[in-house]
């Protein structure tokens, strides 16, 4: 549980496709989940500033075949989920990053003085699994993922890990909750790209130079968010429901002690999001 920027990823809206694993042994081989939120999410990765921005979300499946997005990331299952109880994940993923690609999304002068980053297109895959049926209830859905993309843009090109750890439990046909924790691992060219500041990079922002985020791979953050809908139609496998989400995540090692994040921001990230969706 995730969200992006790839924070914004692994957990803006990851409420959209909540109801369908915790639901998966009794929905039909064929579905589509279309929903429309707004999140409130740092203005940049490590602000302590924010803004609010809409978001779109997909999820269905087509044949037993899922796919779901998660903020603006792609996956597609190719492994068929028949609801037998354990469902096999693997298949690519694709997305992209914004994270300080538009100057006027950063509120911060000094960071905004950094001049803005390109969009990077990362590409990869994933590989997890799920179980159905676990504590609660029959229908309660624990799983684990690992998606490893890159970027093959030219942004920052480098690596991205992203391990998470999601658990959805339907209260009744008409509610559920889901609790998710994930982390980013990412190459050194990604630490260099997004958190270092070189000497002109100082001298236009005010910020002290900084070059330790680029020196090795490492964990960036790691995260948690609490999710939940309601169906408005009294059933969450059809019409019209309402979702909503709270996520807290945390900045970590070099990456939090570079002056983007402990100068002119804050190790601490705040996320929020409320929407609207529709099941055929």
């Amino acid at each position: 549980m995730n969200h992006r920027q790839i924070f914004v990823a692994g957990l803006a809206f990851v409420a959209m496709g909540g109801a369908h694993p915790a639901l998966a042994q009794v929905e039909d081989s064929n579905v589509l989940t279309v929903g429309l939120g707004a999140a409130v999410i740092p203005s940049y990765e490590g602000s302590d500033d924010y803004r609010v921005i809409p978001v779109p979300q997909l999820r269905g499946k087509v044949s037993d075949f899922a796919f779901w997005t998660r903020g603006p990331n792609l996956y597609v299952d190719a492994i068929p989920n028949r609801g037998d109880g354990i469902d096999f994940q693997l298949g690519p993923v694709v997305g992209v990053r914004f994270d300080r690609s538009s100057r006027k999304n950063i509120k911060d002068d000094a960071v905004r003085a950094l001049g803005k980053r390109d969009v990077a297109v990362e590409v990869g895959g994933f590989v997890g699994i799920g179980k159905t049926g676990v504590l609660t209830s029959d229908y309660d859905n624990l799983s684990a993922r690992v998606a490893v993309t890159k970027d093959v843009a030219g942004a920052h090109d480098s690596y991205v890990v992203t391990p998470a750890i999601e658990y959805f439990a339907p209260l009744s046909t008409r509610t559920f909750v889901g609790l998710g924790v994930s982390a980013d691992y990412v190459g050194k060219k990604y630490g260099r790209y997004y958190f270092d500041v070189d000497g002109a990079g100082a001298l236009a922002s005010g910020l002290p130079a900084y070059a330790e985020a680029g020196d090795k791979a490492g964990f960036r953050r790691i995260g948690v968010n609490l999710t939940g809908g309601m169906s408005l139609s009294g059933d969450l496998r059809k019409g019209w429901a309402l979702f909503a989400l709270g996520g807290y995540s945390r900045m970590l090692g070099d990456y939090a002690d570079s002056p983007v994040v402990s100068i002119a921001g804050s190790k601490n990230q705040w996320l929020g999001a409320v929407g609207v969706g529709y099941t055929f």
